[in-house]
């Protein structure tokens, strides 16, 4: 998977090797909500959340899904040549209800004519083995992937962020959901307050024993309309956000630790430029990557190399 002299895996070459072709995902807003925010577990959210930043235009959650998929496959069919499709249950906790529910929008979505698989957001602590074991019987027929926030491995950091689940129950959920058909994935925030270079290197550590096939990494970003843009406002002395140039730095050392055999899907993230408070890098995310990639080649850096 190491193509075009990439010095890590990454996610497209893996996509265009599994299916022999570019597969767009479509991502699908369908007013879910979390355990975070309607009291079962706390109200208020993650303090960096404001899933706004998450939803393209077509993203509205009174449209069905078939709706929004149609309209995504037509928007992405207009700027190349796709003809594969992945639903990507991206908002809020994509897990969290009625299990028959569940089944029924999963299914609209595959019956969409060129959606080819399922891509579920969901949190540690949204899921059963109910689910687990039909997931599993999907991936059978299609391709399925399972994505869990797990935010941060340190628990001091799981606690102020009003996270509400322990990195302990991550990693049982983990153990649960391993050696099924579909494929594992885990996304992190690097840069979350009061955590060290030492507490973000153990991430790595961390992750790299998860049975996760993909991760997504990205910078701490502060965005309008979350609690943590109030911290920021009244004490940004405890936010040690990244520049660009640090950021480059520390996740060319970063991914060096990390397991040599876990897909890289994302190396940041780019809120809407109206909902960004801080940092600002005026860079889009192919700019980045182009960096990471050279920054890599320079100091002759690898993913696993240090692993």
């Amino acid at each position: 998977m190491k193509i075009a002299g990439k010095r890590y895996l990454d996610y497209s070459s893996f996509i265009k090797l599994y299916f022999g072709e570019r597969v767009q995902k479509i991502s699908l807003d369908i007013g879910f909500s979390c355990p975070n925010r309607d009291g079962s577990k706390g109200v208020g959210g993650c303090t960096y959340c404001n899933n706004n930043t998450f939803n393209p235009d077509y993203c509205e959650p009174r449209k069905s899904i078939k709706t929004q998929l149609e309209q995504g496959i037509e928007f992405f069919s207009r700027k190349g040549k796709n003809n594969k499709f992945l639903a990507y249950f991206q908002a809020y906790t994509n897990t969290y209800g009625d299990f028959e529910e569940l089944k029924k929008m999963y299914e609209e979505a595959l019956n969409v004519p060129k959606v080819v698989g399922l891509v579920i957001g969901t949190r540690p602590d949204c899921i059963s083995e109910e689910i687990i074991d039909y997931l599993n019987e999907l991936s059978k027929t299609y391709f399925v992937s399972l994505e869990f926030g797990v935010e941060s491995t340190n628990e001091k950091t799981l606690k102020a962020v009003n996270r509400c689940h322990t990195f302990e129950e991550t990693k049982a959920t983990f153990e649960l959901c391993k050696n099924k058909g579909f494929h594992l994935g885990a996304h992190i925030i690097l840069g979350l307050p009061n955590e060290s270079k030492e507490d973000l290197m153990q991430h790595a550590f961390e992750l790299s024993q998860l049975p996760i096939d993909t991760l997504k990494l990205h910078h701490l970003q502060i965005v309008k309309n979350s609690v943590m843009s109030v911290q920021y406002k009244r004490n940004p002395e405890n936010f040690n956000l990244f520049t660009s140039e640090n950021y480059i730095n520390f996740i060319s050392e970063f991914i060096t630790y990390l397991r040599p055999d876990i897909i890289i899907e994302r190396f940041i993230s780019e809120a809407p430029y109206d909902l960004l408070i801080a940092p600002n890098w005026g860079m889009k995310n192919f700019e980045i990557v182009a960096k990471i990639d050279k920054h890599l080649q320079n100091k002759n850096l690898w993913q696993g190399k240090n692993y």
